[in-house]
C-alpha cells in the first residue's frame, strides 16, 4: 500500500505537534474498534467480532504504520517525544536481547535431552 506523492509531500511540510495531530486521528479510531471487537466476541457475535478485530489491526498495521514512517522524523524534533522513543527502542533491544539468549539456552537443553 503507498501513500501518493502529493499527499506525502504534505505530510513532510507539517509542523511536529501537527503530525502527532494527523497521526493521533487514525490511532483514536482504530484503538477504539480493538475494545468493541472485543465486546461484540463477548457478547456471543464471535464472527463480526474477529472480523472487526481484523480489519482494525489491518488498518493499524497499514494506516498508522505508514504514517508514523513518514511523520517519524518531524515527531523526533520534539524533545519529550524523542526521549520517550529513545527510551522505547533501548528497552525493546535490551528484551529481545534478553529472549534470544533464553531461546538459545533452551535449544541446547532440549538439544542435550535429546542425546
Amino acid at each position: 500500500m503507498q501513500i501518493p506523492r502529493s499527499f506525502r509531500r504534505s505530510l513532510k511540510r507539517l509542523g511536529p505537534y501537527q503530525s502527532l495531530l494527523v497521526l493521533a486521528v487514525p490511532l483514536a479510531i482504530v484503538e477504539p474498534l480493538k475494545l468493541i471487537a472485543v465486546y461484540s466476541v463477548g457478547e456471543g457475535h464471535f464472527v463480526a467480532g474477529t472480523f472487526l478485530m481484523i480489519c482494525a489491526y489491518a488498518g493499524s498495521l497499514f494506516v498508522t504504520e505508514r504514517l508514523f514512517i513518514i511523520l517519524k522524523p518531524k515527531l523526533l524534533t520534539l524533545p519529550w517525544f524523542a526521549t520517550i522513543w529513545t527510551w522505547f527502542i533501548t528497552t525493546r533491544d535490551k528484551t529481545l536481547g534478553w529472549l534470544h539468549g533464553k531461546w538459545i539456552l533452551g535449544r541446547k537443553a532440549l538439544f542435550d535431552l535429546s542425546r
